[in-house]
């Protein structure tokens, strides 16, 4: 009987078992799928000469990460890899926003569109330098975060720390407004900020797009030399070098309950494990409370928040194996790992106004990624391994564009959403069509039923709006890991802080399992209110 089980071998899962193992105890990983990895895998699927990130890519908060830094996975093998650009938003005109490695260098590039943007991403980046660190170590801590909460006000006491605060809760609409007079640095925010479910009118969307595009700054986006699977090579060989088991193909069906306490699991196949210490789960949290764990397990008010519990967007992928070089008309996209396809913060507006009411939008903005510029070992050299996703409605009622597309997502709407990406693509690198090898298509059912934490292709387990964040996450309470199950915790993405390749949920449900008797049992009846 091992101490804990850990449900899932995403990165959160993976995260929690290294912890867990490191404290002494013994633990079992059982995931569904037939390899680990959740969201972080790669393979040759689309063509046999290229690496193709199957889902995540660019790694920013992984780079940032105190939690993953602790886990020392460079003694396991892990290499990171960037572009020579961090990220490009070229626009219909020619003209393109860029990140670039170094400040200076982007602030040369803002200047362009108005000489005053220079020192606008100047003065943004040293309020990031002031105040960054200790913001990541209090967005990756469980509430309440008391010692980088208590050094991140004292910073926030200093010039200009009310204003920041401020900014934070801004749409990035306004955000971008306030800050830049051209339109360069408000693209750069704006794009960021979609990284997520956040429109540009969204409260708290230009604190959002002002965090990726700092990390941008200070991190880059760097990737795994070798794929995605890498970093989730390094997790699983580190856990098995200290004892952990992972078992893959092993789906859990029933979290074990007696007398209010998780005391083990019962997978697909009829095997119970019991555990003499801990649960931990790296799944959605309406499948942990209604499938794994039953309602009759559950207080009646977690039960009707659930209901009213939301998914992030939809996510629409595709991969390409390309011939050559993306030949966009922007020249600097050519450098960048990361490339935004919108004709605009007005257009990006539109796209969002497009998927508030539940259509498809008819020019998706689109998020680009050139591995092989990032990572040359991912294709033959000349060549290019890409991707590019959307979002999409979780409930489509229209099409706004001319392909009737339904959600059925049969061959025929999931070919005709692949083309209206590549036309997005090409309008910004005119031959870009003419380059495919081959392709693959990841529509939302495809996703889920690859990862199962991927909801109909929502990528964050939840929405990322203010409503469903710290103690609203998953619904509203402590913002910890405890569940009102004792002894079981919530260590995926639907928990505190939310989604991003960090592995600060994990990390939170290990170090709440660890604590002290009294006070765990404490924290898990505070669940119950």
């Amino acid at each position: 009987m091992p101490d804990a089980v850990v449900i899932g071998a995403g990165p959160n899962g993976l995260v929690a078992a290294n912890l867990l193992v490191d404290a002494g105890w013994s633990v079992e990983v059982l995931e569904a799928q037939s390899e680990p990895g959740g969201a972080v895998r790669s393979d040759r699927g689309v063509h046999p000469d290229y690496v193709s990130d199957l889902f995540s890519a660019f790694y920013p908060l992984a780079a940032a990460s105190p939690v993953l830094a602790r886990l020392d996975l460079a003694a396991e093998g892990l290499r990171w890899s960037h572009a020579p650009r961090v990220l490009a938003h070229p626009l219909g005109d020619g003209r393109c926003a860029v990140l670039e490695r170094r400040a200076q260098d982007t602030c040369a590039g803002l200047a362009e569109f108005a000489a005053e943007d220079a020192d606008a991403w100047r003065d943004m980046y040293a309020m990031w330098r002031r105040v960054g660190p200790d913001l990541v170590r209090t967005l990756f801590t469980p509430f309440p975060p008391v010692r980088s909460g208590l050094r991140l006000a004292a910073r926030l006491r200093g010039p200009g720390g009310l204003r920041l605060a401020r900014n934070l809760a801004l749409p990035v609409r306004r955000l971008g407004e306030e800050e830049f007079r051209g339109e360069g640095g408000r693209l750069l925010l704006a794009g960021n900020a979609l990284h997520a479910d956040l429109g540009p009118e969204a409260a708290g969307s230009g604190g959002f797009g002002w965090l990726m595009s700092m990390l941008a700054q200070s991190h880059g986006f760097p990737v795994p030399v070798g794929g995605a699977g890498a970093l989730t090579g390094a997790l699983v060989r580190r856990l098995r070098r200290r004892g952990g088991v992972l078992r893959c193909g092993e789906r859990v069906e029933t979290v074990v309950v007696r007398g209010g306490t998780a005391v083990g699991v019962r997978t697909a196949a009829g095997e119970t494990i019991g555990v003499r210490r801990a649960v931990l789960a790296d799944v959605s949290a309406p499948a942990l409370y209604r499938d794994l764990v039953g309602e009759e397990h559950l207080p009646s008010r977690l039960l009707r928040d659930l209901e009213r519990f939301q998914w992030d967007f939809a996510t629409f992928k595709v991969d390409w194996a390309l011939s050559g070089p993306v030949p966009w008309t922007a020249p600097q996209a050519a450098g960048a790992g990361t490339v935004h396809l919108s004709d605009g913060v007005d257009a990006l507006t539109r796209f969002a106004c497009q998927l508030a009411v539940g259509q498809v939008p008819d020019e998706p903005f689109a998020l680009f990624g050139q591995m092989t510029t990032a990572d040359p070992t991912r294709s033959p050299a000349g060549t290019e391994s890409a991707w590019a996703y959307t979002h999409l409605p979780q409930h489509i009622t229209g099409d706004a564009g001319p392909d009737g597309i339904t959600g059925r997502w049969d061959a025929h709407e999931q070919e005709a959403m692949a083309d209206r990406i590549e036309a997005q693509v090409e309008r910004f690198a005119p031959g870009f069509r003419s380059l495919v090898r081959a392709r693959r298509i990841l529509a939302p059912p495809t996703l889920q039923a690859m990862n199962e934490n991927l909801h109909n292709g929502a990528i964050n387990n939840g929405t990322t709006a203010l409503h469903q964040q710290a103690i609203f996450r998953p619904v509203p309470g402590t913002g910890r890991p405890e569940t009102p199950v004792k002894r079981l915790y919530l260590a995926s993405a639907a928990a505190h802080p939310g989604g991003g390749v960090h592995g600060a949920p994990g990390a939170n449900a290990a170090r709440a399992a660890l604590r002290p008797e009294a006070l765990r049992t404490l924290l898990h009846r505070a669940q119950l209110l």
